[in-house]
């Protein structure tokens, strides 16, 4: 094989080379079961929607996946950071590395309360990442004009909406330049018409930063409208993976009918 189809091959591995690793992943609270041997793989720029009842293990997927829970069998990689079993005390320097390679938008925000929107998002960049001053607010003006916050960078969180609370979450986990953007619940607060608005940030975001999605969400409308993937965890088990037109308009799994209400 010549050298120009080596690389050609080399490039086309890489790029389809799995963001993210979840391998038999077993979580448990004292005697209960969370997750129960989950595994999947997502790649590169997917929007990815994970949904299900309230119990069966989403919410528990994605706070292992962004280092805030411990589990107990399996394995996590987020880009180059690999998770473990065990406490995360003994996981120090691959926690470090999950939060470069990685973002949280938290479902209630958690900006802080005493700091600007530029405030909040320039102090990842100075203290983590050791970025100057001067340019990590010429990025975060950059990063307020995409949210459609420019003219509220002086506005403290508890002057600004809570679109614009979110948005501003947004701005500062993109302001650490992720490879993956992890969103807990992002419409839980929002009316239908923010939601309709978040859509659209988020759609644009997408196309924008090359970024890759993973979102817990219980709004299947909103899954349909933003993810090109939809896993349905049901009871600690990965039960559905596909396409949000097919898993939710046609699923297969009778145990997904019923979550959806399908059932006559």
């Amino acid at each position: 094989m010549s050298t120009e189809g080596s690389k050609v091959e080399a490039e086309t591995a890489a790029v389809e080379k799995p963001v993210i690793t979840v391998e038999k992943l077993v979580k448990k609270y004292g005697d209960r079961t969370v997750l129960k041997g989950v595994s999947f793989d997502i790649t590169p720029g997917q929007v990815v929607a994970l949904v299900g009842p309230s119990g069966g293990g989403k919410s528990t997927a994605l706070r292992c996946m962004t280092g805030l829970e411990p589990f107990q069998e399996g394995a996590i990689r987020v880009g180059d950071a690999r998770l473990s079993p065990g406490p995360l005390a003994s996981h120090k320097r691959e926690l470090q590395r999950l939060r470069l390679e990685s973002g949280l938008v938290f479902q209630t925000w958690h900006l802080f309360p005493h700091m600007t929107a530029l405030e909040n998002i320039i102090e990842a960049p100075v203290h983590v990442k050791r970025v100057s001053v001067e340019k990590a607010r010429n990025a975060a003006k950059v990063l307020l004009e995409k949210v459609g916050l420019s003219h509220r960078e002086g506005a403290l969180p508890r002057n600004m909406s809570g679109g614009e609370q979110q948005r501003c979450a947004i701005a500062r986990a993109l302001a650490m330049e992720p490879k993956v953007l992890f969103m807990d619940e992002p419409t839980s607060a929002l009316d239908p018409q923010r939601v309709g608005d978040l859509v659209e940030l988020l759609e644009h975001l997408t196309e924008s930063e090359n970024l890759t999605f993973v979102i817990v969400t219980h709004e299947m409308k909103f899954a349909q409208k933003l993810a090109d993937r939809t896993l349905v965890l049901y009871e600690g088990h990965v039960i559905e993976d596909g396409h949000p037109d097919d898993v939710l308009a046609s699923p297969k799994d009778p145990r997904t009918r019923t979550f959806l209400g399908m059932d006559d």
